[in-house]
């Protein structure tokens, strides 16, 4: 009889941690359609351009069984990894027979649910084996069995238990200490117990046993003839091979592709049984790769940091729980999201790259809004964020750093014994009304916004728990960022009110966002999400509104300069062969 083989253990999924970060909405459907493009990729690769050299039939392998051939089924539990003890009962939990082989039809598929009771040493850590053999019907699977024959039995070993390292105790804490109150009482003896399990962090990791309640076995439906020297490097690891005849036994996959990680059951010593639900059934071989190869993806995407622990199992919840017509607009919603994102990034480089007046535009937005994107990476790095979505972040800030040179004058001031940055205002923006305006709005809009920051910064101080003072003015600034970040663009609309114009704006790079912005609407309807980051996609809308409502009651005015310093009379003056304009643009570079 063919030796079972180990099989391998499922993608053990650990809880996000979420750490009171927002996702954006668009990243789901990013990660779903990148998960199964890398999937698909690999399994076609692997199709079309694996080895083929032209073989003889003496050469190549074959499976033992024919389809449709009637096989019965063992299924024991046992304690050890290797087992051969076919005469104990109570280790046979289900006994099958006459199951068509690679069927499917009703006769092809049978399950059965049972209560396992465990055993002291399984409470402890212990672990515990699923054997399952099949053979030709009428034949033993025991090798010691007088009618036991090699080539008529074969079968496969599994863990049940998943071990995963016990969650570590949250540093967070309440900062005040003792606080009136029960829940105050109960954050000062965690303060205390948090203290203690410091200084074990540095020590061995613990380890907690699961069990896993479903076992669904699939004997893989593929009759296909490999060359004996190329067998595909997908197929290779999974062929039990007979060593006398080289040909293989039917293929068996423990599935446990849709076994969500909080669908398994920790077990300790209050647990006095255990839930098991039990299947059979074959599985194509097509549908069989494509699993291997999305599993294969994730870990892909875990080692390069795009896909944090816990996010497979929310993606293939999606699947499971969601509506495919909706799957689908997700898909395609986010993959407009992306493109708009893109183009309104495009064309925010290209107006502030040649932009060279800050006439009607508001600097000091420009400012808060690199103090933004600073607080947000900072938060980010706090929080052990993946290094894909800190990268981005950092470039953010560069970027939003860059266009405050773009907006003002950068220089070094070496007088002192550290050189310091020194910020000018340009000629362009200082010598009109728009610095006159852009003081006005953000005198107020400030006093609203200190105001807004700290009842925030104290109601989080009071009612919430963080690691430190250092996390606690970090997660209060960029809540206020994420709730109030809409002030940062009143000073614009402001503006554009006593101006009574808008042709200074970069209207490309807002009509992106605006459909960003009806995208996030849509989102803010189908996905789950918290209500402030609901509201806070709305409150967007009515700036934008606001926009539209300024642009049409602000008609373009010929003989003011547009984004890139340059007025319609201009033009029409350079189309006249004239090269007044050149000279006047000159004049309204920024020096």
């Amino acid at each position: 009889m063919a030796p079972p083989s180990t099989g391998e253990v499922a993608g053990q999924q650990g809880e996000p941690g979420r750490g009171g970060q927002q996702q954006q909405p668009a990243g789901l459907g990013q990660t779903v359609t990148g998960v199964i493009r890398i999937a698909i990729f690999f399994y076609f690769i692997s199709k079309f351009f694996g080895p083929k050299q032209p073989t003889e039939p003496s050469q190549q392998i074959s499976n033992l069984f024919n389809k449709g051939e009637l096989l019965d089924m063992w299924l024991y539990l046992s304690q050890h990894e290797k087992f051969n003890d076919f005469s104990n009962e109570g280790a046979l939990i289900w006994h099958e027979t006459n199951i068509p082989y690679a069927s499917w039809g009703l006769d092809g598929t049978r399950s059965r649910f049972i209560k396992y009771i465990p055993s002291e040493s399984l409470k402890h850590n212990g672990s515990l084996y699923a054997h399952v053999f099949f053979a030709r019907s009428g034949y033993p699977p025991d090798p010691n069995d007088p009618e036991y024959q090699q080539f008529m039995a074969f079968g496969r070993t599994h863990p049940v238990v998943m071990y995963l390292p016990k969650s570590k105790a949250n540093k967070r804490k309440s900062l005040l200490g003792n606080a009136k109150g029960s829940e105050e009482g109960e954050n000062a003896s965690e303060v205390v117990d948090e203290s203690r399990t410091d200084s074990k962090d540095d020590g061995p990791t613990e380890w907690v046993s699961y069990w896993k309640p479903n076992i669904t076995i699939n004997l893989v439906d593929d009759f296909t003839r490999y060359p004996h020297n190329a067998i595909p490097p997908n197929i290779a690891p999974y062929l039990n091979v007979d060593p006398s005849t080289g040909n293989y036994y039917p293929m068996v996959f423990f599935n446990e592709f849709w076994l969500l990680r909080d669908k398994l059951i920790s077990i300790n010593d209050t647990v006095t049984e255990l839930p098991l639900n039990l299947e059979v059934g074959p599985i194509s071989t097509t549908k069989w790769q494509l699993f291997l190869q999305i599993e294969q993806s994730f870990q892909l995407h875990r080692s390069y940091g795009s896909m944090l622990e816990g996010e497979a199992d929310e993606l293939k919840r999606v699947f499971l729980e969601g509506n495919p017509y909706l799957l689908m607009v997700t898909m395609v919603v986010s993959l407009l999201h992306s493109v708009f994102d893109f183009l309104a990034f495009k064309n925010d480089i290209q107006f502030w790259n040649k932009n060279k007046s800050m006439e009607g535009l508001s600097a000091k937005s420009v400012v808060v809004s690199f103090i933004s994107q600073l607080i947000v990476f900072l938060y980010l790095l706090d929080n052990d964020t993946s290094w894909m979505i800190l990268a981005s972040s950092g470039v953010g800030v560069c970027i939003e750093f860059w266009k405050i040179g773009k907006a003002m004058h950068i220089e070094i001031d070496r007088s002192g014994r550290i050189p310091t940055l020194r910020f000018r205002d340009r000629d362009s923006y200082a010598h009109n009304k728009t610095k006159e305006y852009d003081d006005i709005a953000m005198k107020y809009l400030s006093y609203v916004l200190f105001l807004l920051v700290g009842c925030s910064a104290v109601y989080s101080l009071i009612y919430e728990r963080h690691k430190s003072w250092y996390s606690w003015i970090l997660s209060s600034l960029t809540s206020c960022v994420y709730m109030f970040g809409f002030i940062m663009m009143c000073p614009q609309l402001f503006i554009n009110y006593k101006l009574k114009s808008v042709a200074h704006l970069p209207w490309r790079q807002m009509t992106y966002k605006f459909l960003n912005t009806i995208i996030d609407d849509l989102f803010a309807f189908v996905i789950k999400m918290p209500m402030l980051h609901r509201l806070s996609v709305f409150r967007d809308d009515v700036i934008f509104l606001i926009y539209l409502y300024q642009r049409w009651a602000y008609p373009v005015d010929k003989k003011r300069v547009n984004e890139f310093g340059f007025g319609g009379e201009d033009e029409a003056e350079a189309t006249g062969g004239t090269n007044i304009a050149a000279v006047k643009a000159d004049e309204k570079k920024t020096n």
